[in-house]
């Protein structure tokens, strides 16, 4: 898909997995990790639809990661730190609040990787992101904390209208 996106991806994944860390070792951060960078991807790809999305994107930037690390309490970490301020220029708040909506709730990841199969020449192949669609135990316990939903709500809940409405804007919203 887009090349252009993955200062995005790589930046915004961090933050979520920095902002709910993997429990356990080196094998637990890396199974997180995956699940992480799969939802952020979908995410992003879905909200940058097309070469002029991401060009433009390239262009105003994405926003960082201040608003996120105020709702989650993490505002001020990485103050004074130029390598850690750096990448958190280009977290993207959207891109996150939907990752986080599609890592805790199966169903609408199922949905929004079937929105991208079904986008054209460019569709990716839905097994490329079973991490994120059909977590098995393991991946479950590796991101205990990045798919529990009432964790994550705080971010997720900040654009789930929007990613719901990407999905299909013909359902009403549920209340």
């Amino acid at each position: 898909m887009q090349a252009d996106l993955s200062p995005v991806i790589a930046a915004t994944a961090q933050w979520l997995t920095r902002a709910y860390p993997a429990p356990g070792g080196a094998l637990a951060s890396a199974l997180c990790e995956v699940q992480a960078r799969q939802a952020v991807t979908v995410a992003a790809w879905l909200r940058y639809p097309t070469p002029m999305d991401a060009a433009l994107l390239g262009m105003a930037g994405p926003g960082g990661s201040g608003r996120l690390d105020w709702v989650t309490g993490a505002d001020g970490a990485g103050v004074g730190d130029p390598e850690t301020e750096a990448w958190r220029t280009w977290v993207d708040e959207v891109v996150a609040s939907w990752a986080a909506c599609l890592l805790t709730d199966p169903g609408l990841a199922a949905r929004a990787v079937a929105s991208l199969a079904r986008g054209g020449p460019s569709a990716v192949a839905p097994g490329g992101f079973r991490r994120l669609v059909a977590p098995d135990d393991r991946d479950h316990r590796a991101a205990a904390l990045l798919r529990h939903p009432d964790l994550v709500a705080p971010v997720a809940d900040l654009h789930r209208a929007q990613l719901l409405d990407r999905l299909d804007p013909r359902q009403p919203l549920a209340a």
